[in-house]
């Protein structure tokens, strides 16, 4: 049995952690075994999840495969994003100028600010009464 031939890129946003599996193919995007369409919903999630692959004009040489766990379905589109632009630098490292350019390389560290003591949330203060 021959051996099958794929490239590999971890993608995280948030709390989202996407593995993303490029193999060469037709195109087929699927997302934990549903089709891209059906995962993810609206158009700007689509767009954010497909970037990588649209501007280094692959989209059609690769079937994606991804496993995506934790968070939202948006910050899960931003590390599908991010897993993509990894594995096609597995793919070929002739990418990176174009991809580092467009910011699709970068890990987009901003996550969840923590609860403060003595007040409803990151921010929110519990609403003050003068009498």
């Amino acid at each position: 049995m021959a051996d099958m031939v794929q490239y590999y890129g971890t993608g995280r946003r948030k709390s989202s952690v996407a593995r993303v599996f490029l193999r060469p193919g037709s195109g087929k995007f699927t997302v934990n075994s549903k089709p891209f369409e059906e995962y993810f919903v609206t158009e700007a999630q689509r767009v954010a999840a497909k970037q990588s692959l649209v501007s280094s004009d692959t989209s059609a040489t690769f079937d994606v495969l991804v496993t995506a766990s934790g968070g939202g379905i948006n910050g899960q589109a931003g590390a599908v994003r991010l897993g993509i632009a990894r594995a096609l630098l597995e793919f070929n490292a002739e990418f990176r100028k174009k991809l580092k350019s467009e910011g699709l390389l970068e890990r987009d560290s901003r996550g969840k600010e923590r609860k403060k003591y003595g007040q409803k949330g990151a921010r929110a203060r519990f609403q003050f009464s003068k009498r």
